[in-house]
């Protein structure tokens, strides 16, 4: 569905879990679960839904999930397994992400919070993974470049992020993709200043746009009006750190995955044979594809999976 063809005049906004399109706190931690008991995950969730406010907790399922209540979310589909030259994308497991946004100075918060929510849904759900992620200064990356300058906003932000005029129990949710990149800064560290620069498309210095920079740049690799359709996303990355391990959690949120899948094909060269400059010094170690329910009176609204709240 094209952006102009949404109508955002009368889009209520309180049936999107608010951290989607709220700006990225200071302190943030991702959790994601596999299922264990399935007999046990429909009371876990519907337990989960009383809790989960949509702004300090998001709430993202996973396709198995989905099935496994004998239900469908349109458009929900695995995250996809990608090869190019020299470049490998994998695929994670994943039923149940959460995402836990913290205030500055309060990460014992963030900490409790995971624990009373690995707590809450024990009975049904193993914790695999757990990052802890920050902001860093305005919103870079740990390069030293900002993150998501070409995040569209407003009612954009809307369009790109949110599901419209599917009907009830679909209207209101988001699609995610989460992926945790790590960084050898080693390798960024050494390339030249220009070089740092032509592999991001952008001068770090004042963010501006390099008019000349290689095919190969990230910017030109995921500049979202170049596709056809337009392939806009709303990104709430995070840097994260971990001993001696550093990079950048991605989070992009879409109205569908084909925005994503596109400017993914495209950085591994799927599309024309150009590998993403990135990929010198960072990869991916993760990959999965969620679905936000909407809310509804201010709970998770899981009526499209069959679930009261």
């Amino acid at each position: 569905m094209s952006r102009s063809s949404i109508d955002l005049d009368n889009f209520d906004s309180s049936i999107v879990q608010h951290g989607v399109l709220a700006a990225v706190p200071a302190h943030a931690c991702y959790l994601t679960f596999a299922l264990r008991d399935p007999d046990a995950a429909r009371n876990a969730l519907q337990s989960a839904a009383k809790w989960v406010d949509g702004d300090r907790c998001v709430l993202g399922i996973g396709e198995s999930l989905v099935e496994c209540l004998d239900a469908n979310v349109p458009g929900l589909r695995p995250f996809p397994s990608l090869v190019g030259a020299g470049v490998e994308v994998p695929a994670s497991r994943g039923a149940l992400w959460i995402w836990l946004r913290g205030n500055a100075g309060d990460r014992g918060e963030l900490v409790l919070g995971a624990r009373k929510i690995c707590m809450a849904l024990g009975s049904a759900f193993d914790l695999i993974h757990s990052v802890d992620a920050f902001k860093h200064d305005i919103g870079r990356d740990l390069t030293g470049y900002e993150d998501g300058t070409e995040n569209p906003e407003g009612d954009a932000a809307i369009a790109a992020a949110i599901v419209t005029t599917r009907g009830h129990g679909l209207d209101g949710s988001s699609f995610v993709a989460v992926q945790q990149w790590q960084h050898e800064l080693h390798r960024f560290e050494a390339m030249s200043s220009e070089e740092q620069d032509n592999s991001m498309g952008r001068r770090r210095a004042d963010n501006e746009e390099l008019d000349d920079a290689p095919e190969s740049s990230h910017v030109k690799r995921t500049a979202q009006e170049s596709f056809s359709p337009e392939a806009f996303v709303l990104r709430r990355s995070m840097p994260w750190s971990a001993d001696i391990h550093h990079g950048l959690v991605f989070v992009a949120f879409g109205n569908s995955f084909d925005a994503f899948e596109a400017q993914l094909r495209r950085m591994t060269g799927l599309e024309d044979g150009i590998v993403d400059a990135l990929f010198k010094f960072t990869r991916p170690l993760t990959g999965n594809y969620f679905w936000c329910p909407p809310m509804r009176n201010g709970k998770l609204d899981l009526s499209a999976l069959g679930l009261s709240a």
